[in-house]
């Protein structure tokens, strides 16, 4: 906005100074010409701030639009996060119970290993020995009583040995169907935990994207808001540029009638000097005239001129014979800055000055040293702002400078 503001500023100047003849104050229609392009540039300004107000409003609906997208989705994906956790917290708790089946399982294996064994035992036993040995265990009794007793043990001992040998079987049998049901469990609990891994990360994702939606577009507001206010600033400072400028047109009216003068038209050389000007500060040149962007605002503005980047401090000198119509030491925007007359309608412009080492009205030679290079201003670090001007049109000053 500074170098806006210089552009808008060095314009309104040169309506009313380049006709100002040197070492006399400018007659009223030159001062009442500065002061109509005060107003213009005035009113251009707030039109331009309104404008970056009702930029700035109209994004509000989208930027509510894009918050309540990115909480639907934040809200999405917390609930894809917790359904993780439940699934992951479920397979854990099914691992837990498969690990259990499988010693339950083992252990039944186990108990029918052993069972068979004694079956085994008790078959062999009853080989070796052969049916006459249970006939004679029968038959050695005293009485039939005591024969049926027998008779019933030794059937309930192979019914023992049948239904404890079913019974392993069926733990056994249970024991695998339950394993497989909880790999089964598993297996869709890892299944699902896998889709809803993608879901979250899809989601996350988009929670991205739409935060940085939102981010955009408050950064765009808040650049046209910032815009504005800067802006409004400039408004204001014009405003009361005006008071002071209806305050010194009395003022020089009031002197030039009292003292009975006649201003008299000055003609220079300046013009002569087109290409072979010295440079008023030796550097890089970090910025040159025409469309460039706005380091804050990231807005193509155009440069009246050309910007210097040298050391705090050192010593900018006057391109040019001239007098110092505008001296300020700490002119908001622009640090430092000076304006020089150097007749017939040329005048160049010194900006973002550390130090002003002039004052209005005073006439200085070429090389001059009229102030020091500071960084009042500058989003460029130190740096020395140069334009060069005829009437109101900037001009490139590389053209003038050899």
């Amino acid at each position: 906005m500074s170098r806006r503001f210089a552009h808008l500023f060095a314009l309104a100047l040169a309506a009313g100074l380049a006709l100002a003849p040197l070492g006399a104050p400018a007659p009223v229609r030159a001062q009442d010409s500065l002061e109509l392009a005060k107003k213009r540039e005035l009113e251009e300004i707030r039109r331009q701030a309104n404008e970056k107000r009702k930029a700035a409003a109209a994004l509000k609906p989208r930027e509510t639009r894009a918050l309540g997208d990115l909480r639907r989705t934040e809200k999405q994906l917390t609930a894809s996060r917790r359904r993780l956790l439940q699934l992951q917290q479920r397979q854990k708790a099914l691992g837990a119970q498969l690990e259990v089946t499988r010693a339950n399982l083992d252990r039944s294996i186990r108990e029918l290993e052993n069972q068979r064994d004694l079956l085994r035992r008790r078959l062999r036993m009853m080989y070796v020995f052969g049916p006459a040995r249970e006939l004679e265990y029968l038959l050695s009794t005293s009485s039939f009583a005591q024969l049926m007793t027998r008779w019933d043990f030794l059937n309930m001992v192979a019914e023992q040995d049948r239904v404890l040998l079913d019974g392993v079987r069926m733990r056994k049998e249970e024991v695998e169907a339950n394993k497989a049901q909880l790999e089964d469990n598993i297996g869709e609990v890892q299944s699902t935990a896998k889709k809803t891994t993608k879901e979250s990360t899809q989601l996350a994702s988009l929670r991205t994207q739409k935060a940085k939606t939102v981010a955009s577009i408050q950064t765009q507001r808040q650049q046209y808001e910032a815009a504005a206010a800067e802006l409004e600033r400039t408004a204001r400072r014009i405003q009361s540029l005006l008071a002071s400028l209806e305050r010194k047109r009395r003022e020089e009216s009031d002197r030039a009638r009292s003292e009975g003068r006649n201003p008299q038209p000055y003609s220079g050389d300046f013009a002569k000097g087109q290409g072979q000007l010295d440079w008023p500060v030796r550097g890089e040149v970090v910025g040159r005239f025409g469309i460039e962007t706005h380091p804050r605002f990231g807005t193509q503005i155009h440069n009246d001129g050309i910007d210097i980047a040298a050391p705090i401090g050192t010593s900018v000198r006057s391109v040019g014979k001239g007098r110092v119509d505008f001296a300020n030491d700490d002119y908001e925007g622009m640090g430092g800055m000076i304006v020089l007359n150097h007749g017939d309608g040329y005048f160049t412009l010194y900006g973002h000055l550390d130090a002003v080492l002039v004052s209005n009205g005073q006439e200085v030679q070429p090389g001059a040293v009229i102030g020091r290079v500071g960084d009042g201003g500058s989003l460029k670090g130190p740096i020395l702002h140069f334009e060069v001007r005829k009437g109101s049109a900037p001009l490139n000053p590389e053209n003038w400078l050899r």
